[in-house]
């Protein structure tokens, strides 16, 4: 028997806010993203594996993890 399997990592977008970065000290757009990646066989994907939530500021480019209810709790614009 022959198995395909790996791993498929999906990036979406869920939103923009208007806050101060944490690296550069800037009020910049940051954009606030969620990926996850999930375990797949034959390529249809099955188990989810991991998901984290990263916002990145537009200004400097610096990205770093937000916790889950953070990312909800953000009023997004």
């Amino acid at each position: 028997m022959f198995f395909i399997f790996g791993l498929r990592t999906k990036v979406t977008r869920s939103g923009v806010v208007q806050q101060v970065c944490r690296n550069c000290g800037n009020h910049a757009a940051q954009v606030i993203t969620r990926r996850s990646t999930k375990f797949t066989l034959f390529f249809i994907p099955l188990i989810p594996i991991r998901t984290r939530y990263l916002q990145q500021c537009t200004y400097c480019g610096a990205q770093y993890e937000v916790a889950k209810a953070d990312a909800r709790r953000l009023p997004v614009g």
